[in-house]
């Protein structure tokens, strides 16, 4: 078969998959529809917003389907009606068996981790959080359990000390729109050798990689010092480790951090306490010496530097962290 002949549905949502349906439509393969998430209401007018895989399929031409419910009988009749031979799927939702086992060549998932480690919602975010130096990206076929299915193609890349999830989200999109079009040219040709994940000798245990939550983004600076600065990285710039400063009378105001420097010191200070010199440093203690903040938000605020926030803002030792 033919890449102009091979019909394919492509289902996804963020920027993520913008890239890899791009490389599709340009390199001339059959892209017959698209699915994505429904249109909500964004901002403060609540006017209607689509995701970047619809502005992008609209510009392009390519039906597009939104369904609310992936198991209504509607919605799947209308894709059997597309006659898909393949369907490919990248940051999208949990699919049913009626709509994963539809195509006669399989369904693909383009996952961002070295399965089987990081199944899950969130696997950018926690291995960083974790302090891995590597990660990677990998096309396996779907089957019932998530990220569970046999893998087709897997890339590593490493995780170097100045990335942050923006960084490593961005590299692995575009080597990740690579390795799609890869599987589906192996797919047409017949290579595939697929590798059970259950066959893949590792050494460590198996890490999750579930949702992120507003509280797995909240500082705990009773953790040593490089354990917070992972976090600050795995989270930035979206959604951001937090944390609230408490002032002397005890008002309390909601801070982003977005980048910080780890400083092992031996020290006597509370968890949490700050330490600043008013113009241009930030330092609160942790559990084995401190995590100099470089960039934040305060609440209504914008991002800025830690310099230009105390410029306009009094910040001092009375403060604290929680």
């Amino acid at each position: 078969m033919e890449k102009k002949d091979l019909r394919i549905v492509y289902m996804g949502t963020p920027d993520f998959a913008v890239e890899s349906l791009r490389r599709l439509v340009e390199g001339g393969y059959n892209v017959v529809a698209v699915i994505t998430m429904p249109d909500k209401p964004a901002g403060r007018g609540h006017k209607i917003q689509f995701s970047p895989v619809k502005e992008y399929a609209l510009s392009q031409g390519l039906p597009v389907l939104q369904p609310e419910r992936l198991k209504d009988e509607a919605f799947v009749e209308q894709l059997r009606s597309l006659h898909a031979d393949l369907q490919i799927v990248v940051a999208f939702r949990m699919l049913p068996e009626v709509v994963w086992n539809m195509p006669p060549m399989g369904t693909f998932n383009l996952h961002a981790s070295l399965l089987p480690q990081y199944r899950g919602a969130a696997p950018l975010n926690w291995a960083i959080i974790n302090g891995d130096t590597e990660t990677g990206i990998t096309t396996f076929f779907l089957k019932h359990e998530i990220d569970t299915g046999e893998i087709i193609q897997q890339r590593r890349i490493p995780i170097l000390p100045e990335d942050n999830v923006g960084t490593i989200h961005d590299k692995l999109m575009v080597l990740g729109a690579d390795m799609v079009v890869e599987t589906v040219d192996a797919i047409l040709a017949g290579t595939v050798k697929p590798i059970d994940q259950e066959s893949i000798q590792t050494d460590e245990p198996l890490r999750p990689a579930p949702k992120i939550f507003k509280e797995t983004c909240r500082i705990d600076w009773s953790k040593p010092c490089v354990q917070i600065h992972n976090l600050v990285r795995g989270l930035s710039p979206y959604p951001a480790a937090w944390c609230e400063w408490v002032s002397a009378d005890g008002n309390r105001l909601s801070v982003k951090i977005f980048r910080t420097t780890p400083v092992p010191a031996a020290h006597h200070f509370e968890p949490g306490s700050i330490h600043t010199d008013g113009k241009s440093r930030i330092d609160v203690a942790c559990a084995d010496g401190y995590v100099r903040i470089e960039e934040l938000q305060l609440a209504g605020k914008k991002r800025m530097a830690a310099a230009d926030l105390l410029r306009g803002f009094h910040l001092d030792d009375t403060f604290r962290c929680e």
